[in-house]
């Protein structure tokens, strides 16, 4: 048969003259591959394929000798549209079991495979094509050379078809993602590089040589938005730097005519009203048929409701992680940006808090405050974007997250070393800052920002004006501070605290005279939680004053329990806050205590720590007088501590003076170590106070004190803190 005959078989075959340059050097080409075994079926493949054109295209043959082999080639070659394959091979049915791995490993439903075989009687064709994924089935004596091109013309369309449908679900999937993706800043872009994909699926090409451009309605100059293919290199170029001239023509002429353009390729206008105009570039130099055309503006009419939806979901989104002021991100957009980015020991996130703004926007105004915070923040961004991400994360405070060579605390410093420049007037500005470390097992979200602001507050009592390095034990011990009080508020709230009472005796005769109450936590897995830890929390939180009148009320109701038990001269002393103290309504609160529970004022003793007096020497001096008019008496605990002093203690007027445990501590065989416990001891002698030592332990202890003429005492010589009912049984023992 000759070629000529051919042609006239066939008329979509068409073969190029020798003589003519080869077609795949200017058109794009069907990647076809062959599979079989013998080298003769190769080179016969390839001689009744030369030169053929299908659909416009050249048809470029890849080998395969074994499935393995073409196994291979497909997972490399994506693109294969077409399998010659040899049934029997290295096996039997290799052939076969190449199908199954192609469709299900590889995954590839678009290959169109035709089974050759030279057995036709091993596996009838029927079962076969019902079986197996395939094109066709043929004998290698059906195939000359017309029934070749006619069955590979068949498998390239069909695969065309397949292509074609996957471009359009591909080009479908990108524009409802960017159309429902509220939250993702590049839902623009995703959804431009929809519009690519599908006018390529609708136009009958691959998705290359498409370029979309917009043009900002502020008359900022044309940039590329989005690209596909050879192009995508191109991205965010502005138009006018484009290389192709003609292209770059016909992009200009679509944006300034606002019209499609079907000149020097095809460009598509989208009137988009957030912008001065989209279009969108295919290379491509047939030009549609009408009908073609008109399903193409009927897209691009409901492609530019799209974007006009993208763009107001963009507008959404900045104002929920954008702040409005800085046009930086906000805490919730720098949560979002840097989520999953931090993952190495050479990351750190620094706190850059504004000194004293609160007072500039009350002394000023709020105007002035802006002014501030955006010369801060030009400057925070001339040092460390694009490399870190820079965001507004409180009123005043912004964050740098980046690398550790790059965020330092020098360089933050250096950043408020020269004043700022507020539209001609100068003003210096001060920061303080905290930075830390972040571990590579930290995630990027708001866990991160907390454990920063705690240091943030660790560095302002610390370090004011200062960028100082925390590190993350420091963070963590104050995160535990932080669930401690948290848990001191619920266990009072759920009554979980409870009172303990010490003995205080005479040193003498060791006759019990009263009972320290003392405040004791437990949880509710039994752990005590010793009041050295819990009691300065809550003096930080503000819980002192109501955990202090429960106290008192506690005390006192136990006081009368007491007294009705017979024990009418019994003293009960309860330890009071300076904070509690200083209320202005402390001393009717302790009246109405002693009211409610109807206790003997004389039976009780309020301890009071040195602290109260400094600074408030005359307030103090008159509640205390005022309390003791009630008949109360008052002890001074922990003297010689602090900051106490001779003239202080006299103007006090207290009733008992306490030796501090520390100074008891000191006591041995040989007398006083130190001196102090004698020298307090000998003070309160010579003010005509009653002396109580606490912290005893020793025998020997005792007697030293008895002989430095201490009168009272109290430690685990004469008895251990014990809860209320073990304490009234131990009393009841000791009478």
């Amino acid at each position: 048969m000759s070629d000529g005959r051919l042609l006239d078989e066939d008329a979509s075959f068409t073969f190029a003259e020798d003589d003519v340059e080869s077609p795949s050097e200017v058109l794009q080409s069907w990647p076809v591959l062959v599979v079989d075994d013998e080298v003769d079926v190769h080179e016969a493949t390839q001689l009744a394929l030369r030169d053929l054109l299908i659909e416009g295209r050249m048809v470029r043959l890849f080998h395969a000798y074994s499935a393995e082999e073409a196994y291979q080639v497909l997972g490399d070659q994506t693109d294969i549209a077409v399998v010659l394959l040899d049934v029997v091979m290295e096996t039997e049915d290799a052939g076969l079991q190449l199908v199954r791995r192609i469709r299900n490993e590889l995954e590839n439903r678009s290959v169109r495979i035709v089974l050759r075989t030279g057995q036709p009687g091993y596996a009838p064709e029927i079962d076969t094509i019902r079986t197996y994924d395939i094109n066709d089935y043929k004998t290698k004596s059906e195939l000359t050379r017309i029934r070749l091109f006619t069955t590979l013309a068949a498998a390239i369309r069909s695969y065309w078809q397949i292509h074609q449908l996957e471009m359009n679900r591909k080009g479908l999937e990108l524009i409802i993602s960017a159309s429902t993706g509220l939250a993702k800043l590049r839902a623009f872009r995703l959804y431009a590089e929809g519009v690519v994909t599908q006018l390529s699926a609708m136009l009958g090409i691959e998705p290359e040589g498409l370029i979309c451009a917009v043009t900002a309605s502020d008359g900022s100059p044309p940039r590329v938005i989005a690209a596909a293919g050879r192009y995508r290199d191109l991205i965010d170029r502005l138009l006018e730097d484009l290389p192709d001239s003609a292209m770059r023509r016909a992009l200009c002429d679509c944006l300034d005519s606002r019209q499609h353009v079907m000149a020097h390729g095809m460009c598509f206008f989208f009137g988009v009203s957030e912008t001065a105009g989209i279009a969108a570039y295919i290379d491509v130099e047939k030009e549609p048929d009408a009908v073609s055309k008109n399903l193409l503006e009927v897209f691009c009419a409901n492609a530019t409701v799209g974007f006009e939806n993208v763009l107001l979901q963009q507008r959404l989104y900045d104002y929920a992680y954008t702040d409005p002021l800085l046009r930086v991100p906000n805490r919730k957009g720098f949560i979002e940006i840097v989520d999953g980015r931090v993952n190495g020991k050479d990351t750190v996130l620094a706190l850059v808090d504004v000194d004293d703004f609160a007072e500039m926007n009350t002394v000023l105004d709020h105007d002035f405050g802006d002014r501030v915070l955006e010369a801060v923040s030009r400057r925070l961004t001339s040092v460390f974007t694009p490399a870190a991400v820079l965001a507004r994360v409180g009123s005043d405070t912004f964050s740098v997250l980046g690398s550790a060579d790059l965020v330092t605390s020098s360089r933050i410093e250096a950043i408020f070393a020269a004043p700022f420049d507020l539209n001609g007037e100068m003003l210096r500005v001060s920061a303080t800052a905290s930075l830390i470390k972040v571990g590579q097992q930290q995630n990027a979200n708001a866990d991160m920002l907390k454990n920063a602001s705690i240091a943030l507050k660790q560095a302002k009592v610390l370090k004011r004006g200062r960028a100082t390095l925390f590190s993350e034990d420091l963070s963590a011990a104050a995160r535990e501070r932080i669930r401690m009080l948290t848990d001191l508020r619920v266990a009072f709230s759920a009554e979980r605290l409870f009172l303990a009472y010490q003995p205080q005796v005479d040193l003498i005769s060791g006759k019990v005279l009263g009972a320290e109450a003392l405040l004791r936590w437990q949880t509710d897995d039994g752990r005590s939680i010793p009041p050295d830890k819990f009691i300065p929390l809550a003096e930080q939180s503000g819980l002192t004053v109501p955990i202090g009148e429960w106290v008192l009320r506690t005390a006192c109701r136990h006081l009368k329990r007491l007294t009705d038990l017979g024990h009418v001269t019994f003293r009960m002393a309860i330890n009071v806050s300076h904070t509690q103290f200083r209320e202005p309504g402390f001393v009717p609160a302790l009246g109405r205590a002693v009211h409610d529970c109807q206790v003997d004022p004389g039976q009780l003793e309020l301890e009071l720590t040195e602290s109260v007096a400094i600074g408030h020497i005359d307030s103090t001096t008159a509640k205390i007088q005022e309390i003791r008019r009630m008949g109360i008496s008052v002890a001074m605990d922990d003297f010689g501590t602090g900051y106490s002093s001779l003239s202080v203690l006299k103007q006090l007027n207290v009733d008992r003076l306490k030796v501090d445990r520390s100074f008891v501590k000191e006591i041995g065989e040989d007398g006083d170590a130190t001196g102090i416990a004698e020298l307090v001891i000998a003070l309160g002698h010579q003010l005509h106070l009653v002396t109580i030592a606490e912290g005893v332990e020793q025998e020997e202890q005792r007697r030293q004190l008895l002989k430095m003429g201490c009168q009272e005492g109290q430690g685990y010589l004469f008895g251990r803190p014990m809860p209320a009912k073990e304490f009234e049984a131990w009393l009841a023992a000791q009478r």
